[in-house]
């Protein structure tokens, strides 16, 4: 089950990847909302390959997500893949230069299950798609307004 969604933003590519590799930001939002979130990499610096466990209740249940960095092509691309309790999920943003002010910006979300208990769960998601299809991007366009702000005050 995939979900996708395209905004264009009024900042330059450089701006727009920069604030959206700021792990350590979806660090801090993640725990704010309850999460518990550990980096598991040695790496210095944000390169392929960072690593972090997250724990976090969704539907009721307690969820162990195990994330990992696959993709950082500066200023382009990034593409996390993760597993959880037979749950495989990629999240993909794919970044485009439209002008030295403007980028486009492609989000892609991924759930493939690999259990059972994943695809009941995957299945009861589609009966939804549409509802969740509008919701992530409605959201993703929230994410696109944040980061024009950001790149205005930092300006």
């Amino acid at each position: 089950m995939n979900f996708s969604a395209i905004e264009d933003i009024d900042a330059p590519i450089e701006d727009v990847f920069q604030i959206v590799s700021d792990f350590e930001s979806f660090e801090r939002s993640a725990m704010r909302r309850g999460a518990q979130v550990q980096r598991v990499d040695n790496l210095s610096a944000p390169a392929a390959g960072m690593m972090w466990d997250t724990r976090f209740t969704m539907r009721g249940r307690r969820r162990e997500l195990h994330l990992l960095l696959d993709v950082y092509d500066v200023p382009n691309r990034l593409a996390l893949k993760g597993t959880s309790q037979g749950l495989e999920t990629s999240f993909e943003v794919d970044l485009m230069s439209l002008s030295r002010t403007r980028t486009r910006m492609s989000v892609e979300l991924g759930l493939a299950p690999s259990s059972l208990s994943a695809r009941l769960l995957v299945q009861s998601l589609k009966l939804a798609k549409t509802n969740l299809t509008k919701r992530f991007k409605l959201r993703v366009a929230e994410y696109a307004k944040e980061i024009e702000e950001r790149c205005l005050r930092s300006a």
